[in-house]
């Protein structure tokens, strides 16, 4: 009798272990160094990397390096001694990780670039966001906004930057003022938040609220920075959706001011569909396989791998969150890695 339990037991386990998908960590550890734990965008993406890569068979192990860029060029000397088989690298500075990235490519450990790339050297592989696309979608999305308001794509925007020495806000400003040309009629007032700084931003919106009273739209190219805008708009005695206010990046702060009715668009930054395809060319990065130019579906998102200089690079698109869709967990704002399986690329 125990040895028939025995067999019945030892049967269901082979058969529980048939219909469980595999999620082995049998390919070795991959290492990702992250520049700093202090923001949402960068915790949300130690569980988004560390989810995806553990689906196709990868340990993750997260190395903070505090936004310092000595700490992270001690972390890749002490990662490339280890031998992994890979280093998901998220530079705190773009040139001055330049040496230890050639480093660990001459040690034979390739280097798989996250959201900052690096263009200065050659990497295995680059995952980032789409962010003259981004642009793009920020124009269409304000296009229709002002239509509803002013019954034409008509008004006066106030477009706030982020630093100008930063390609990302650079590259969104590119993306957005392309589309917004063909609409003579809309006056687009563009100024930087110097370093990023929410507090910036807030004097920018005040100081043109009492210059530019007739103000339609406030575009910010960070959600932080519409906390911001949205604390001027209040002490100005404006009521939510009074002034429209439209953001980028997704961050949860954006999300919350949309539930609340002051933001009416925020553009995301696809941060879980980058981490996705960090995941899905794993193993040709790993196997030191070529990857091929092309349209790929990451999370649904259609983005394009394409040769350049600084090697294999994917650019993955935003999406529109409004009021109809902000509780979506796609949206890395809701802070919930999604469940959506991931399939590795083998050729």
């Amino acid at each position: 009798m125990k040895r028939f339990v025995l067999a019945i037991l030892a049967s269901l386990a082979m058969l529980i272990a048939a219909l469980t998908p595999s999620v082995a960590q049998d390919k070795g550890k991959i290492y990702y160094l992250v520049p700093t734990l202090l923001d949402e965008f960068q915790t949300a993406s130690v569980d988004a990397i560390t989810n995806f890569l553990k689906q196709v068979g990868y340990e993750t192990v997260t190395l903070n390096a505090d936004n310092k860029t000595d700490v992270q060029q001690g972390q890749m000397n002490d990662v490339i001694a280890l031998k992994p088989a890979a280093i998901v690298l998220a530079a705190v500075d773009f040139n001055a990780l330049k040496p230890s990235i050639e480093k660990a490519r001459a040690e034979g450990i390739p280097v798989m670039e996250f959201d900052r790339q690096v263009t200065a050297t050659p990497s295995d592989f680059t995952s980032v966001a789409g962010t003259v696309e981004i642009g793009h979608i920020a124009a269409d999305e304000i296009q229709r906004l002002l239509k509803e308001k002013n019954g034409d794509v008509k008004g006066k925007v106030l477009q706030v930057l982020g630093d100008p020495a930063d390609p990302y806000t650079l590259d969104i400003q590119k993306g957005f003022e392309e589309k917004m040309k063909d609409f003579p009629n809309v006056q687009i007032i563009s100024l930087p938040a110097m370093q990023w700084e929410a507090s910036n931003a807030g004097t920018i919106v005040s100081d043109q609220l009492l210059a530019n009273p007739d103000i339609d739209l406030i575009f910010v190219h960070a959600a932080h920075l519409a906390v911001a805008a949205v604390a001027s708009l209040e002490a100005k005695g404006k009521k939510p959706g009074e002034v429209l206010l439209v953001s980028s990046n997704g961050a949860p702060v954006g999300l919350d001011l949309i539930r609340k009715g002051w933001e009416q668009v925020e553009v995301e930054q696809p941060l879980f569909a980058q981490a996705a395809a960090i995941a899905m060319f794993a193993d040709l990065v790993v196997n030191k396989k070529p990857i091929k130019p092309g349209e790929y579906d990451v999370l649904g998102l259609k983005s394009t791998v394409t040769d350049e200089a600084w090697g294999p690079n994917i650019k993955i698109p935003g999406a529109a969150i409004t009021k109809d869709n902000v509780d979506d967990p796609k949206f890395w704002g809701n802070m919930k890695v999604p469940s959506t399986p991931i399939t590795a690329v083998t050729e």
